[in-house]
């Protein structure tokens, strides 16, 4: 019997609840869904590479998670009863995993990472990699769809080849640092770098790259994997995380501070003096590294980052700044696509810290960004210096604007429509954006857009000066009143 898999689909992963505990839903992800997608996985890439099943090898690694193991070992029987030989990586990155299908040493045909990034305990969920990148949305769509004729044997057992594979990846990256700083030993020697792992998968970045390499990692943090996450959330966005990371530096008076989310793919820092690098500021600080190499390059951002960041990468930087759709598959594929044309785009990167770079496969990389980020400590001393041109933000708000009735897409866009047009009458011109409706007034900038799974117009503001922000959300309530569908309750 056909089993469909495809509520399972997270944009370009999957994700579900593997976990029963108290009010977390029920559990979808189990080990038989798991054991067919990743067989689903191998029949997917023998399509794709024209090679036979048993000529394939693919790589598995996982985050932290307390349901990693039992999850992996399902992963492994897919793939082995398929015919394809599984590798075991055990604690892994994602990054990692794609650079498995990259190194020659390993050369992964494909690979699987099972995480759900800085989701809850109870969530677990799957990316696939080829040496071409990440799977995209419609290739997920297609892989569940495949999962359905896949036939699952719980019972049995499967046996997969151990893989260092993250040995390997911290060598590389201790070498790009090493190169980087201009060689010796210990090129890190008199630098102080603290990092907040979250219990996550990136405890490593301390023991396998910064102190080999003879920075000082005292009041490092939470480098223990733990999928109970027992200190904070593993998210670089969560505010309590930030608060941890931002304690840890002044606490030991560090040089800078890293945090990571779960599978360290995302990124943020903290400078000396406690100043929080996230959000549009870890993108302007990537950039002005950036900047030397890539006169006149474009970065590519989601829609969500300020008209401050823009001035920055524009007029001091000499870059372009092109916005795009939210999601970081998104971003990547769009700077992709413009270096394709010829279009010199040497970053993609979203405001969640999910940073890509040209020179490394356009691949979103928490660890590689923080690399570049030593590096250049390493040679500037102060990191601060670099963007010290980049305003503060003085307020933000995000709302998200719930919608009613099962035909909330239509009314969302019918909503938008509204918006753009009261503004306009109102003589506020529309400011260029790649999704939803942007403005920019005197007092700051608002940016409403839809949701594109849920029944919500998410709204962004920023003001420029104190009070400014209440000023704009009193705006956009005067713009929706009336229309159908919508309430405005979280705008006051």
């Amino acid at each position: 019997m056909k089993t469909d898999l495809r509520h399972l689909q997270n944009g370009s992963d999957v994700r579900g609840v593997a976990l029963a505990v108290p009010g977390g839903g029920a559990v979808d992800l189990t080990e038989e869904a798991c054991e067919r997608i990743a067989g689903a996985f191998v029949r997917w890439l023998a399509r794709r590479t024209g090679k036979a099943p048993e000529d394939l090898r693919v790589g598995v690694g996982h985050d932290s998670r307390l349901t990693a193991e039992p999850l992996k070992a399902a992963a492994i029987r897919g793939i082995c009863d398929q015919g394809a030989a599984a590798l075991d990586c055990g604690l892994a990155s994602t990054p990692a995993m794609f650079m498995g299908t990259v190194f020659a040493d390993t050369a992964f045909d494909g690979s699987v990472m099972l995480t759900a990034s800085h989701l809850p305990k109870e969530r677990n969920g799957m990316k696939f990699f080829t040496p071409d990148g990440g799977l995209d949305k419609p290739d997920i769509t297609v892989l569940l769809e495949l999962a359905a004729d896949v036939a699952a044997n719980p019972g049995t057992g499967a046996s997969a080849e151990p893989c260092p594979l993250m040995a390997e990846y911290a060598a590389v990256l201790r070498e790009k640092i090493t190169r980087g700083v201009g060689g010796g030993e210990h090129p890190l020697a008199g630098l102080h770098i603290v990092v907040d792992a979250g219990n996550g998968a990136g405890g490593f970045f301390v023991r396998d790259v910064l102190e080999p390499l003879g920075a000082d990692c005292s009041g490092s943090q939470f480098l223990d994997p733990d999928g109970n996450f027992p200190n904070h959330i593993p998210n670089p966005e969560d505010r309590q995380a930030m608060e941890a990371i931002r304690g840890a530096v002044l606490a030991h008076k560090a040089h800078l501070g890293f945090i990571f989310d779960t599978d360290v793919d995302r990124m943020s820092a903290v400078l000396p003096d406690g100043t929080e690098v996230n959000r549009d500021a870890i993108i302007a600080l990537a950039a002005a590294v950036l900047a030397p190499d890539c006169p006149g390059g474009t970065i590519v951002t989601d829609s969500v980052t300020s008209d401050r960041l823009t001035a920055f990468l524009e007029g001091d930087l000499g870059l372009k700044h092109r916005r795009f759709k939210r999601g970081y598959k998104n971003v990547i594929n769009e700077a992709i696509r413009l270096n394709a044309e010829g279009v010199n785009c040497p970053m993609a990167m979203e405001t969640s810290g999910h940073g890509a770079l040209r020179e490394n496969y356009f691949l979103d990389d928490g660890a590689y960004l923080a690399v570049k980020l030593t590096v250049a400590l390493a040679r500037h001393g102060h990191l601060g210096d670099l963007i010290a041109k980049l305003p503060p933000a003085v307020e933000e708000a995000e709302k998200r604007i719930p919608l009613s009735g099962e035909d909330f897409q239509e009314k969302g866009t019918a909503a938008l429509a509204a918006f753009a047009r009261r503004a306009e009458e109102r003589g506020i011109a529309l400011a260029p954006t790649c999704e939803g409706v942007r403005l920019s007034l005197p007092e700051g900038w608002m940016l409403l857009r839809q949701s594109l799974h849920d029944p919500l117009l998410p709204l962004n503001a920023e003001g420029n000066r104190s009070g400014d922000c209440k000023k704009l959300l009193t705006l956009a309530k005067e713009l929706l009143t009336g229309l159908d569908g919508l309430d405005l309750s979280v705008l006051e």
